[in-house]
């Protein structure tokens, strides 16, 4: 196994040693104040233990080395035991600092019981804490010790220490078999499924990088069927596709050759044309207009096989592309067709004028080629593109046609129509980074769409 610093595996190590850590933290933070609150109330536990010492000796009355001895058990500069409000026992030295902080435990919620940890934690210096709260030991008493911080931060150290300690060896142990089970459970499997499809995109037919179906039923097993399902058919279609590129190349050089002989045939109807035989002159035109369809069949398939030149793109307004297709189009391919503006007309994309002459009037002669009278064209912007509707008012394309419309040789409007008009219509405003859909379509016409990048003004 190759390991990178960059890898899924890496990074899901440190992701998993750091929110592993980060866990430790949010228990350590209410850990330490609770460690800070028993001890607090440990020290008030001892020093009403201290103080009962008073009410056991003559008079209430102790020396001041009892005093001392027990001040120095507790830890404390001064005890004091408070029952219904009143001093009953209270052991103090005679020189003791004022304190720098007093704590009530009784009243300390938990947020406070953290902040005052951490500040604790966090001191240079020793400070005098006055604590009060109620005795663990008599409920009714209050007991107030007065009592330095420094063995306090101490203690905290220590405990912060083996808490550490523990949260490495809980960290790196858990860590390690959450990684080594995430690793065996995902990180492995998506290596595979990595070189496997690195494998396929260098060389698709080969097999041997496959992965064998073992049964899982999660994602991850999944992935690895539709993976192999996608490999089926991508290699399906690139078998398909190489057949059709072979097919292309041998029908785009039959065409070639084909059109060439069909010159040779078109010349001798010419001079057939010219024969006063009465029979000669009868079948003539129908061999010239059948010459002429298998030469239009011959170029229509060249152009299609061929690949879209590079694109002269330029500004050009609707109402140019339109003028082009007027009078570029022979009248006899629109008949009484009328091509007609609405709106837009000054909108300008960015366009090959030449190809996109033939994209609109591969439109256009299909509507003529359907029997519609009238072409109407609206332009729009829209979201930094220009939308143009090509409409006619022809009788619609049946049903059964819409889901082939752009598949070559599938669908043509004119009897004698190849079926590519629309395919190369839309391979050229696909090329010019556009859109060409069908809109509508129906007894009252047709409408197509062409979607195409603005130009800049």
């Amino acid at each position: 196994m190759r390991f990178s610093f960059r890898s899924l595996s890496f990074r899901l190590l440190l992701l998993t040693i750091f929110f592993v850590m980060l866990s430790e933290v949010l228990i350590y933070t209410p850990s330490v104040a609770r460690f800070r609150l028993v001890y607090l109330q440990e020290k008030l536990d001892s020093a009403h233990l201290a103080a009962m010492a008073v009410n056991v000796a003559p008079d209430r009355m102790v020396s001041e080395e009892i005093t001392y001895e027990l001040l120095d058990h507790v830890g404390a500069w001064a005890i004091k035991v408070v029952r219904d409000g009143v001093p009953m026992e209270m052991l103090k030295r005679p020189l003791r600092p004022e304190p720098d902080v007093r704590y009530d435990l009784d009243r300390a919620g938990v947020v406070t019981l953290i902040l005052d940890a951490f500040e604790s934690l966090f001191q240079t210096r020793n400070r005098v804490l006055q604590v009060r709260g109620t005795s663990p030991q008599n409920p009714s008493a209050v007991v107030v010790v007065t009592i330095d911080e420094f063995p306090l931060r101490r203690e905290m150290y220590d405990y912060s220490w083996r808490i550490l300690n523990l949260s490495i060896v809980i960290s790196v142990t858990t860590a390690t078999l959450l990684f080594v089970t995430l690793r065996w459970l995902m990180v492995r499997p998506l290596e595979q499924l990595t070189r496997s499809l690195t494998a396929f995109r260098r060389s698709p037919e080969d097999r041997s990088s496959d992965l064998a179906d073992v049964g899982r039923r999660d994602e991850i097993g999944v992935a690895l069927r539709e993976m192999a399902a996608m490999k089926e058919g991508l290699r399906s279609a690139l078998r398909q596709r190489t057949r059709l590129a072979a097919l292309g190349t041998a029908v785009n050089k039959i065409s070639h050759d084909l059109r060439n002989m069909l010159a040779t045939a078109t010349l001798i109807s010419d001079r057939l044309a010219q024969s006063q035989d009465p029979e000669v002159q009868r079948i003539t035109p129908t061999l010239v207009r059948a010459i002429d369809r298998a030469a239009a069949l011959c170029s229509t398939t060249l152009n299609f096989t061929r690949e879209t030149p590079p694109l002269r793109v330029e500004p050009v307004t609707v109402a140019e592309l339109l003028r082009d297709v007027e009078h570029g189009v022979p009248a006899s391919e629109l008949g009484a067709l009328r091509i007609h503006l609405a709106d837009g007309g000054d909108l300008a994309v960015r366009a090959d004028r030449d190809q996109m002459f033939r994209a609109i009037a591969n439109l256009i002669g299909n509507a003529a080629g359907a029997g519609a009278g009238r072409v109407t064209v609206t332009a729009m912007r829209r979201d930094r593109q220009v939308v143009l509707d090509v409409a006619d008012d022809g009788p619609g394309i049946p049903e059964d046609a819409v889901g082939k419309l752009f598949q070559p040789f599938q669908f043509s409007s004119r009897k004698e129509g190849t079926g590519l008009g629309l395919t190369i219509a839309r391979d050229i405003v696909q090329a010019h980074g556009g859109r060409l859909t069908l809109d509508r379509t129906g007894p009252d016409g047709t409408v197509f769409r062409i979607e195409l990048p603005e130009a800049d003004r």
